[in-house]
């Protein structure tokens, strides 16, 4: 065994990609089995507003025992790997794989044992306790399951951890439809149950992925122990300074993941709360489950796009410190914040000017929303950006600051959410759910701008304001107006349905088009790609390069 693994910028390019597909077929499953919910008759809304409070608590648990983790691990990993130290890194595995397993099952305890209390309590919605049971065992799977990801990231195999989530989306996406059906033939469509069935789905799924992750850590084995055989500048620690160095690097890195649950929390914790001083608690739900159960998903769809960036990020500028490669890093930073600016914005404009044609073509049966999927999309842009500098900032080993901006965000969303969503009483255009919606991609917003100040700062890092700002937004305006325009006119000849689809198709041909003819990447950015040297190769045929 032994094999070497490249790790320069063209492997990073290619592990990127890797995670990209991954994390877009992920989501590409995980809106299917939404559309279904949502479609699902018994379901729809008010199904989607009890699935998600309790998912949305859940998630903060999770976010606790194992969010932070796979970052952590890779970055500490990474570390000890680019200085020859293989030894070291597995001993941080093992370690992490003790400690984050007992955090784990703690967290799983807690949230089975208080379900209740938190249902009826903290959420207000009682009908949410028999979803927190059914997740609560899961919580103790994904923090086992996030140390082995990080294992393996921070040897930049990133590889298991694209196929172990496609894994887990495919068997969560075949067993909610599964579990919905049976229970609802069973129940005779109680929207209680199925929602504690979906979120059951979830539990199988996170165990089978643990269990992928594991067989293939005892498949690994054998080179592992060949690298720790060879493994150089091996530093012996104590168990207890060695779980004191994790926590203190996995734990201002689970900060921002934390804050971006607790973020999430605001709006279940506030949303129903608010809209229930002026309209019925059945009414409340349901715009809380347009929010969360569709909005939210939608929104998100895009992050899976630049997911990777921020994941490869970390262990990448990690080892280049290490290394004192600060250049070498500088550009992996450069070029992930383009082709992050370069998927956000085109996803904010195509989202805002297509919402509600989106949303009749995906829920034909809960089609309301299209003016709160309008004001979130706004934040796509700036949530993208956030992940990528904090990949670059955790690999700095800025741990904080992503964790402090962020929080300054959150603060302003719960100040705003107060104020907001008791307006719509009075019928203000930005009060009610909308308000909560705007909260959200003002809280992004901020956050996104304090991060990029402090990411200049530490990396002495500038960025050509043609190339990362001005060129990319007049792309983005070619293909909003030539886009809107082709559905306009598709409007009275076609299907609306069908004319959504190819307006859509059409405005990604088109902006990438507009991409090319503006240059805005350089040959070598473009090499960097997979098979990028025969991309150049066409462009410079076709004279567009």
């Amino acid at each position: 065994m032994g094999k070497k693994k490249k790790r320069g910028t063209k492997s990073f390019a290619k592990g990127i990609i890797i995670l990209m597909i991954a994390q877009v077929f992920v989501k590409i499953l995980g809106l299917v089995y939404k559309l279904y919910l949502t479609n699902r008759e018994g379901f729809g809304d008010k199904g989607n507003a009890i699935y998600s409070s309790g998912f949305q608590i859940y998630a903060l648990l999770l976010t606790l025992s194992s969010m932070g983790v796979p970052n952590a691990i890779s970055k500490l990993v990474s570390e000890r790997v680019a200085v020859g130290d293989h030894k070291g890194a597995h001993r941080i595995f093992k370690i992490s794989f003790v400690t984050f397993g007992f955090i784990g099952f703690l967290c799983s305890a807690i949230l089975f044992c208080g379900a209740g209390y938190i249902a009826n309590r903290i959420l207000q919605i009682p009908e949410a306790e028999f979803t927190l049971v059914a997740l609560s065992p899961s919580i103790f799977f994904v923090a086992l399951s996030a140390v082995i990801k990080g294992y393996f990231n921070g040897r930049e195999d990133v590889e298991v951890t694209a196929k172990s989530q496609t894994l887990e989306q495919v068997f969560k996406t075949i067993s909610s439809v599964v579990l919905v059906e049976i229970i609802a033939i069973i129940s005779g469509t109680d929207t209680v149950v199925m929602a504690a069935g979906a979120n059951l789905a979830t539990t199988l799924a996170t165990g089978l992925c643990f269990s992928y992750l594991y067989r293939y850590y005892k498949y690994e084995k054998k080179e592992i122990a060949f690298e720790i055989k060879n493994s150089i500048n091996y530093r012996p620690t104590r168990i207890r300074k060695t779980i004191k160095q994790i926590l203190s690097v996995s734990i201002p890195m689970s900060l921002t993941s934390i804050l971006g649950s607790i973020n999430k929390n605001v709006d279940s914790m506030t949303v129903v709360r608010g809209l229930k001083k002026f309209m019925s608690e059945e009414s409340a739900k349901i715009q809380y489950g347009i929010l969360t159960g569709k909005v939210d998903t939608l929104v998100m769809l895009p992050l899976s796009f630049n997911m990777a960036f921020s994941t490869s990020l970390i262990p990448a500028v990690s080892s280049m410190k290490a290394k004192g490669n600060m250049e070498g890093g500088i550009r992996k930073v450069k070029f992930s914040m383009l082709i992050s600016i370069l998927i956000g914005l085109p996803c904010s404009v195509g989202m805002i000017i297509f919402a509600k044609p989106i949303l009749e073509l995906l829920f034909p049966n809960a089609t309301s929303g299209a003016f709160i999927y309008q004001i979130s999309s706004i934040g796509i842009i700036f949530i993208i950006l956030e992940q990528t500098i904090s990949g670059a900032l955790h690999g700095l080993g800025k741990i904080t600051i992503p964790a402090l901006c962020l929080s300054v965000g959150v603060v302003i969303k719960l100040f705003l959410n107060i104020t907001l969503i008791p307006l719509g009483k009075e019928g203000f255009i930005f009060g009610g759910v909308a308000g909560a919606a705007l909260a959200t991609t003002i809280c992004h917003i901020v956050s996104a701008t304090l991060e990029l100040m402090f990411l200049k700062k530490y990396m002495n890092i500038k960025f050509d304001k043609s190339k990362f700002l001005f060129k990319p937004i007049i792309a983005v305006i070619g293909m909003g107006i030539l886009s809107y325009f082709i559905y306009l006119q598709l409007l009275c000849i076609i299907n609306a349905k069908l004319c959504t689809i190819i307006a859509m198709l059409l405005a990604c041909m088109i902006y990438i088009l507009l991409v090319i003819m503006l240059k805005i990447f350089s040959k070598e950015e473009i090499i960097l790609l997979p098979k990028g040297d025969k991309i150049y190769k066409i462009l410079t045929i076709l004279h567009l390069y």
